[in-house]
């Protein structure tokens, strides 16, 4: 029986490699240095490299289930993301960090589902996005939204990093929410002003966070108080 794994392995060493064996060469000599922190799904229809159009060293990558961001809570511990987003941001100190959700997300239905008995580390991490979930039906159009919200929920946690909050609030570092409708090959870029996702071939920014450099009064903008309003925890 063929292994298409070895073959692959060959094929990128004799027929990719050699493309771009002097960009790695310099990026074996220089160190890396990418200029954003791209927090994806595991899906394994979400291809990073091809959305970005990026080519070898300029994306730090963190991939999981349903591209959740765990809590900041000080303390040390083995939580592989939350390392992630440390060292991109105090050792890389990358630009720019996209959460990046998408259409069909399994993490996101298994919030409306009961994970297997055996699945504890999996029930455990769904925990991470059940402040997105909708008390309906886990209808297409529900699943779509809380896609959406729980991209949301992650750019929110992200600024309880205290290195992520700081740069921010100087304007060293945005932060970037992006949700892929995989059918559509589009991209929709989160819009704090508009309060809503935009496709990026209408979109005027490549997408933002829930805080602005230049907040926006929320009594003055009714478009934040929906904002809030979807926001809000329920009892």
């Amino acid at each position: 029986m063929p292994d298409e794994l070895l073959t692959r392995l060959r094929r990128f060493n004799t027929d990719f490699f050699p493309q771009y064996q002097a960009q790695f060469k310099d990026l074996v000599e220089q160190g890396q240095h990418p200029t954003t922190l791209f927090i994806g799904c595991s899906d394994s229809r979400l291809v990073p490299y091809m959305l970005t159009g990026a080519g070898p060293g300029e994306l730090f990558l963190v991939r999981n289930v349903a591209a959740f961001v765990p809590p900041y809570d000080g303390s040390a511990g083995h939580h592989g993301t939350a390392a992630a987003i440390e060292y991109a941001v105090l050792a890389l100190d990358v630009k720019h960090i996209i959460v990046c959700g998408h259409s069909h997300c399994g993490g996101i239905r298994a919030l409306y589902t009961e994970p297997p008995p055996e699945a504890t580390n999996l029930r455990a991490w769904l925990d991470l996005g059940r402040e997105a979930t909708l008390p309906v039906q886990a209808s297409p159009e529900a699943l779509r939204r809380t896609e959406e919200r729980s991209v949301v929920l992650q750019l929110e946690r992200l600024m309880d990093y205290p290195m992520v909050r700081s740069r921010v609030e100087r304007g060293e570092l945005s932060l970037h929410g992006w949700h892929y409708v995989i059918e559509d090959g589009e991209v929709n870029v989160f819009d704090v002003r508009q309060g809503r996702f935009v496709p990026a071939s209408r979109a005027e920014h490549s997408g933002d966070g829930p805080y602005s450099l230049e907040p926006v009064d929320p009594g003055q903008n009714p478009i934040f108080n929906e904002i809030d309003e979807a926001w809000r925890p329920r009892d």
